[in-house]
């Protein structure tokens, strides 16, 4: 396991706990190369494209192969960010990180990712690249724009409870919660940038996951 400290905020907005943190600058550029040289190779990109098996209205959703995640430090960063997560909530250490899937979804205007859960124990999402504009609302008047937004969602909205929380996303940010947090991203328009994302799901310890063990 790693020994790496990772430092991250832990907030509760309806529930389930959630975790923030930042990518390094530089396993960010190495991400982002590693997804531009699959899409430029055919043959490797198709081989990699995970769109069939994700849930994302995406044409492009790159499969990270273990050998990357490893020898590029990816492995090590969500490990060191999950042990820390799991620190901070039950005070034990894991034992056990294994990766299930690791992925990069390339997202451009009108595509988009429908209210999903994931497999595994644990899963996280991050920014690599976010366009400068997500395009105008609809209706003008609206105070919260949420186009290319992300958005996690438990339970219904109660007296003084939400049941979604939104999130803006910035390039380096990474989000880490249960795999069974609904979550939807939504679409966005009037601009030809891209906004690329990577996620994870993850398997840990079933003694500490699985709470009605003990």
């Amino acid at each position: 396991m790693s020994s790496l400290s990772q430092q991250i905020n832990i907030f509760r907005p309806f529930g389930p706990t959630i975790a923030k943190t930042n990518i390094p600058q530089e396993l960010i550029e190495k991400l982002n190369s590693y997804y531009d040289n699959v899409h430029k190779n055919n043959e490797k990109n198709d081989k990699l494209n995970m769109g069939h098996k994700l849930a994302g209205m995406v044409k492009n959703e790159i499969r990270i192969e273990a050998k990357f995640a490893q020898d590029s430090g990816w492995a090590n960063f969500l490990a060191s960010t999950v042990n820390a997560y799991i620190m901070s909530i039950y005070k034990k250490k894991i034992t056990k990180f294994n990766i299930i899937h690791t992925w990069i979804v390339s997202q451009f205007q009108n595509e988009y990712n429908p209210t999903h859960t994931h497999s595994g124990h644990l899963s996280g999402v991050g920014y690599l690249k976010v366009p400068s504009k997500f395009g105008e609302t609809i209706q003008k008047n609206k105070k919260n724009n949420l186009n290319g937004a992300p958005e996690l969602i438990h339970g219904s909205k109660q007296f003084a409870n939400e049941s979604t929380f939104p999130i803006k996303p910035k390039v380096g940010e990474f989000y880490l919660f249960p795999n069974y947090l609904m979550h939807t991203v939504y679409p966005f328009h009037d601009t030809d940038e891209e906004r690329r994302s990577v996620s994870f799901n993850a398997l840990i310890d079933e003694e500490i996951y699985n709470i009605y063990l003990n």
